[in-house]
């Protein structure tokens, strides 16, 4: 079981930058790939970026890459996402979401994983 805890969203202005954390609780962390996710009222959410349990691998969606940045510390439990450059059509929920899956080609699947924070409100401003 884990449990994972979402903070530091906020509201910013177009071109600026928020960094997101998430902490989780268990001693099994770094056997669990980490994700993150979005979503805004009325559509499905969607993939972000995910990094594997080893971090040597790390994955992008498109409307993110090359602006934003995951990383993790197994040492402390915790994943983060840092965003640049954001945009208005960045503003969503943001979700930390954890599976033990060994599939790289499912991490964009938001069924693949298994555990999931309350989500973290970011806003973006034009």
């Amino acid at each position: 079981q884990v449990q994972l805890v979402e903070s530091g969203g906020g509201l910013v202005q177009a071109g600026g930058s928020l960094r997101l954390s998430c902490a989780a609780s268990g001693r099994t962390f770094n056997s669990y790939t980490m994700g993150w996710f979005r979503q805004v009222p009325g559509k499905q959410r969607e993939f972000v970026a995910a990094i594997s349990w080893n971090a040597y691998s790390t994955y992008y969606a498109d409307s993110v890459k090359g602006r934003f940045t995951i990383s993790r510390d197994n040492a402390k439990n915790t994943v983060s996402l840092q965003m640049n450059s954001l945009k208005p059509e960045d503003t969503a929920v943001y979700y930390c979401a954890a599976t033990q899956a060994r599939r790289s080609g499912s991490y964009l699947c938001e069924s693949t994983y298994d555990y999931w924070g309350q989500g973290t409100q970011v806003t973006v401003s034009s």
